[in-house]
């Protein structure tokens, strides 16, 4: 799972960028992956908002990360269907 900097004490279980330290810079390793990961990240981002906008019923869910991953497919395939897209 990719996350931004307010997971960053779940480093364990979420990927985080590299936070820039205090004083000192990034290398250019760290910048590069920092660009990646906040681009892949940004994809995800980009598909929760349109799930959200298109399905209000999504937007105070609060259950399990595994059972809303089902109602998200189960959304995705009346997407498809309704509307013959998928982004």
């Amino acid at each position: 799972m990719l996350g931004d900097l307010g997971y960053e004490g779940e480093a364990d279980t979420i990927t985080i960028a590299f936070k820039k330290p205090k004083g000192g810079e990034l290398s250019d390793t760290q910048q590069t992956y920092n660009k990646v990961h906040n681009g892949i990240r940004a994809i995800g981002e980009r598909g929760n908002s349109l799930l959200k906008m298109t399905f209000k019923a999504l937007r105070n869910v609060s259950l399990c990360p595994w059972t809303i991953g089902r109602i998200v497919a189960a959304a995705l395939v009346l997407l498809h269907i309704d509307h013959g897209r998928t982004t």
